[in-house]
């Protein structure tokens, strides 16, 4: 049974986007819009230009903003505002992810490399918020992004989190790799399997998932 796998957490550590909400709900879809018209903006670059930026700067540090914080020295707090102002009207609530969210024992929280404000946006929209006991955005890791080592330590560090009694979900595979090397039991949320060895377990549905750890 995979609840076994399970029974040493205390602390349930979850990413945000395309993790507790559907990737259907295509959020990306809007932000990577606002991205690039914020960096074309900056930079005077054209559409597909911006676009290309963003990647780069995404796959080079884990993030466009650490990017652009570091090569265009950007006001981190005006660029989460902007990327993030977007329409989240369709977001529903999910009442089988909130009553298998709920009953999992122990701390549980949201940690992003979205702002804070995106974060509680987007549960408060899922009916998710009233389960969690803190929310972390990438501005309480001193703007430092996922998947990096300090990035993960300041967090944890900030919730007092025991990694080798916590697990982690989390759609991106990358994004596993550090808490697995630091002893947390680790969940690839995501339509397509990701082969590595710092991922335990696969879901392609994270309410169905859950419900098996408190049978």
């Amino acid at each position: 049974m995979v609840a076994q796998h399970f029974a040493h957490v205390v602390t349930w550590v979850f990413d945000l986007d395309n993790t507790l909400y559907p990737p259907s709900a295509d959020l990306f879809g809007q932000m990577d819009g606002r991205f690039s018209a914020y960096v074309m903006r900056l930079t005077g670059l054209d559409h597909a230009r911006a676009l290309k930026l963003c990647a780069e700067y995404w796959a080079a540090y884990g993030s466009t903003l650490t990017g652009l914080m570091k090569h265009h020295d950007i006001d981190p707090h005006h660029f989460l505002a902007d990327v993030h102002d977007i329409d989240i009207s369709h977001l529903k609530e999910d009442e089988a992810l909130s009553k298998a969210i709920k009953a999992l024992p122990g701390r549980k929280i949201v940690y992003t490399n979205g702002s804070y404000n995106h974060a509680k946006r987007v549960l408060a929209a899922r009916g998710l918020t009233r389960h969690f006991d803190a929310v972390y955005g990438v501005e309480h890791a001193d703007f430092k992004p996922k998947p990096t080592h300090e990035a993960f330590s300041r967090v944890f560090a900030k919730d007092g989190v025991t990694p080798t009694k916590a697990a982690m979900f989390e759609d991106e595979p990358r994004n596993l790799a550090v808490p697995h090397a630091l002893g947390m039991r680790t969940v690839h949320v995501h339509a397509d399997p990701h082969d590595g060895d710092h991922i335990h377990h696969h879901t392609d549905h994270l309410a169905d998932f859950l419900s098996q750890l408190t049978r």
